[in-house]
């Protein structure tokens, strides 16, 4: 998301032009740490020397889109009425949008940048904001064959998004700290949208057959419910190359 261009933009040299000797070293340190993964004498544990702790934090984001995953599996076993599980799963999101902003903060206040992060953090994006609300969507009821497209859609929205984000942040125009001017298209972490209002259905019953807008073409094989419209729209927003929404 948005911080990991602090992080790799600082790394890269393109970010503080009026940047100290004493940064240059932090950065030089950063890389020669990164430099573990590469050796071919890095011995046990390199990969986890090679983390540093904002890349923990971020770890702690992928964590709570795998836990809403499999909190979303665990709804699926149980009665469709039961839904404590679907509550977790649709909780974990908002606490994974904690730690996506955490690490972004931890990373500048110990100046420290990775390449790993960078990667890391759009891994654990599409986890928690691409892939874990397309499975709860799944569990609340888009269970057709075309629903399962325009999810699949979504997802790979997101993915894509994600990878211009990495390979495009060194272009981006910057302010005087490194960090991005605006996003190009909209963030994946902006699905808590879609999340918020998967849980005000589940909140209100309207999951299920009693799904908003009911089904379309019901009984041949392009039944599709409407409502999963919303995720095609929102993936294409992201991929937007004219949206550009200014960085808080």
């Amino acid at each position: 998301m948005s911080k990991r261009t602090t992080r790799s933009s600082t790394a890269a040299g393109a970010g503080d032009v009026n940047s100290s000797p004493s940064k240059s070293d932090e950065v030089s340190t950063s890389y020669d740490k990164q430099k573990i993964l590469l050796s071919s004498e890095a011995g046990h544990f390199s990969l986890i020397r090679a983390l540093h702790m904002a890349d923990f934090i971020t770890e702690l984001n992928g964590f709570c889109g795998a836990m809403s995953i499999f909190s979303s599996l665990r709804y699926c076993l149980g009665q469709p009425d039961e839904l404590t599980n679907l509550w977790w799963a649709l909780g974990f999101l908002p606490l994974g949008l904690f730690f996506d902003f955490m690490d972004g903060k931890v990373a500048r206040w110990r100046k420290k940048s990775s390449l790993m992060g960078q990667e890391l953090d759009s891994l654990a994006d599409l986890l928690s904001f691409g892939v874990s609300p397309a499975v709860v969507a799944f569990c609340i009821g888009m269970r057709t064959p075309l629903d399962h497209v325009c999810l699949s859609f979504f997802i790979l929205c997101g993915l894509t998004r994600l990878a211009r984000f990495n390979v495009t942040t060194t272009v981006i125009p910057k302010d005087a700290s490194g960090k991005a001017a605006y996003f190009e298209g909209t963030p994946i972490p902006t699905s808590l949208g879609l999340d918020a209002l998967m849980a005000y259905w589940v909140w209100t019953g309207a999951v299920h057959d009693a799904l908003p807008l009911g089904t379309w073409l019901a009984g041949t094989p392009l039944e599709v419910h409407p409502a999963v419209l919303l995720f095609v729209v929102h993936g294409c927003l992201m991929t937007s190359k004219s949206i550009h929404i200014p960085k808080p």
